[in-house]
């Protein structure tokens, strides 16, 4: 199973987890995990999802990621889970 995760960043505002969610359902992006807090005023998402089925290629789903990000007021990101586990081992 190809995994990823996915995390969101930016000030509170109603429709994030909509947005972010309707969006994946449409290029076939399965959730396995999911946790989201607010901080204050902040919030903050992290998603672990299962990329194995997903109709477009890896990079234009983090730019289409990004750009809606964009819109909404928040910082979108996706990385591979191999990826995300190098980056953050201690």
């Amino acid at each position: 199973m190809q995994k990823g995760i996915i995390t969101v960043v930016g000030k509170d505002q109603v429709g994030i987890i909509a947005k972010v969610c309707t969006y994946l359902a449409a290029k076939q992006v399965n959730i396995l995990d999911i946790s989201q807090t607010i901080i204050q005023e902040y919030f903050n998402m992290m998603m672990i999802v299962e990329l194995s089925s997903i109709t477009d290629e890896f990079g234009t789903i983090c730019e289409e990621l990004d750009k809606l990000g964009a819109e909404i007021g928040v910082n979108i990101k996706l990385q591979h889970e191999n990826i995300f586990n190098k980056m953050h081992r201690i």
